[in-house]
């Protein structure tokens, strides 16, 4: 790890669960496959070799291709697709919701772990093709979650509405929404091409979905990404009958069930339904459940019997939308997987699902955490220089960055630890008396160690104030630097949108992030502008 980086267990963004993961502790590998490591390839792609439905490639391929038409695609994303057809092609996959003008920056780092991880697997297994996908999330139906991104500090929201699945949704009155994201803008060159690609994205198309493949091909195309929408009646041929399995005999609810009972220690992420699929249509997206030996869709007057409901498989698997528990099981079926690359808490719902693999004889994919970067402009690193901060420092927690640095910048010094220790030893004297006369002086000496102990912490505390006060503008200036560089206290690539940094950088935004991302080391990259 380069000197000054921070890695994922030590910054204080990662849960429990992430940090036992990225440590492997012993207590969690039955829940995952391999642990992502370069050499460990080998054996994830002789199991999936063996494993993997091949005659799935040919129906795979068409769908893209269908896809992908009328759609100007590079010449290596056009030989990724093709190559799909052929045996020894494998797939590394990341998945990201519909965000609009693609949400906060993690969306970048996402695809750009999964291109890079592509190359340094083609330079240690070069008779084998390696394809970057990226899986639209196009069958969620929570509008509110994608529906805005942020600015430099504002909210920019899409005041739409839907209740179907969110890559169908009109895209219908964002002209609007730009009108007012473009003035925010500016009139720069860098400026004049965020807004050429938001109006080629966003109003030349005529749907969400078509939009965010339009973007993600426009920023990574000439990477060779393959971009796939699953909302797909011909990719879900390939998952029928797995379908048919979780209505009549609900096994993902069992496996998963025994699973989260070993993850009982940690927050689960998700709990799983008896079925874990949703009925869909183009303003409708809603639960399959089973009452009353009928097959009913939640919330509406659509009801099925057995034989009714497995005719519509048949001919309408379109209609079949599988959760956040099936949609992995749908995406190692159709494509030729290895590993999925995901955030914190799309891993940790991951690992809980191996065993339901394992029940439906699926192979399970390598689970790797994505790439996460801290971006800094040259002027803030020489703030950073110049209030003596190391990037570690800035991932503290604000409070606890404040006390550190009054305690490096004061004049004196202000933890008090030692005369706790003078203190702890004179009473030590006076304990020792106490077994040689009545218990009542026991009782009055305690008492009084413990409130002179007290005086001196409250001592501590005052003092500290009191170096905060004088100390006030190199400390306002600390926390200024740090609110810039993680706003509302949280990560930045959560908060900020890539347009922000692209009114920087411009076309060296994305050049740059593939030059620095290493998808299997496990630290910050704390980046230059």
């Amino acid at each position: 790890m380069p000197n000054d980086c921070i890695s994922y267990q030590k910054s204080g963004y990662f849960t429990p669960l992430m940090n036992d993961y990225l440590d492997q502790n012993p207590k969690l590998q039955s829940l995952y496959n391999r642990f992502p490591k370069l050499e460990n390839f080998e054996s994830q792609i002789a199991e999936k070799q063996s494993n993997f439905n091949h005659n799935n490639r040919a129906n795979l391929v068409s769908a893209l291709q269908k896809q992908y038409a009328g759609i100007d695609i590079s010449p290596i994303t056009h030989q990724n697709i093709e190559a799909l057809k052929v045996n020894n092609t494998y797939t590394v996959t990341t998945g990201h919701q519909l965000n609009l003008f693609s949400g906060p920056l993690y969306f970048l780092y996402k695809i750009i772990s999964t291109i890079n991880l592509t190359s340094e697997l083609k330079v240690k297994y070069p008779e084998y093709n390696f394809v970057p996908i990226y899986w639209m999330a196009t069958e969620d139906h929570d509008l509110e979650e994608i529906n805005y991104f942020n600015f430099k500090g504002k909210k920019f929201r899409w005041n739409a509405a839907s209740s179907g699945p969110v890559g169908r949704l009109s895209t219908d009155g964002l002209d609007d929404f730009f009108e007012i994201f473009e003035q925010e803008l500016g009139h720069s060159s860098n400026a004049e091409s965020l807004k050429k690609l938001f109006t080629a994205s966003y109003l030349q198309h005529k749907n969400l979905s078509d939009a965010t493949r339009y973007l993600a091909n426009h920023l990574f195309g000439s990477h060779g990404l393959v971009i796939i929408d699953a909302d797909d009646a011909q990719l879900k041929q390939n998952f029928i009958p797995y379908i048919k399995e979780e209505l009549l005999h609900q096994i993902a609810y069992k496996k998963v069930i025994e699973t989260n009972e070993k993850l009982k220690e940690y927050t689960i992420q998700v709990n799983p339904r008896e079925i874990n699929l949703f009925y869909i249509e183009n303003k409708l997206r809603e639960r399959i459940v089973f009452e009353n030996n009928t097959f009913r869709v939640n919330n509406t007057k659509i009801e099925f019997t057995e034989e009714e409901i497995l005719h519509l498989l048949e001919i309408h698997p379109e209609k079949f939308s599988p959760n956040v528990i099936m949609r992995p099981l749908y995406q190692e079926v159709i494509l030729p997987n290895l590993c999925y690359i995901g955030g914190g808490g799309e891993i940790a719902y991951w690992l809980e699902l191996k065993s339901f693999f394992d029940a439906v004889n699926v192979t399970f994919p390598m689970l790797l955490v994505r790439n996460s970067v801290l971006l800094a402009t040259e002027k803030q690193i020489k703030k950073m220089d110049k209030l003596d901060l190391k990037w570690s420092d800035l991932f503290l927690k604000q409070k606890d960055l404040i006390n550190k640095k009054t305690k490096i910048l004061s004049e004196i010094d202000i933890d008090l630890s030692m005369l706790k220790k003078q203190l702890q030893s004179q009473f030590a004297i006076l304990h020792d008396m106490t077994t040689k006369t009545d218990a009542s002086f026991s009782g009055a000496v305690k008492a009084q160690e413990i409130k002179q102990l007290k005086g001196l912490e409250n001592l501590e505390k005052r003092l500290l104030k009191a170096q905060k006060i004088k100390l006030k503008d190199t400390l306002d200036r600390i926390i200024e630097l740090q609110n810039e560089l993680f706003p509302n206290h949280g990560l930045q690539e959560r908060q900020a949108n890539f347009s922000e940094f692209y009114l920087e950088c411009g076309d060296e935004l994305i050049p740059m992030l593939m030059e620095n991302l290493k998808p299997l080391e496990q630290y910050f990259n704390n980046i230059k502008l």
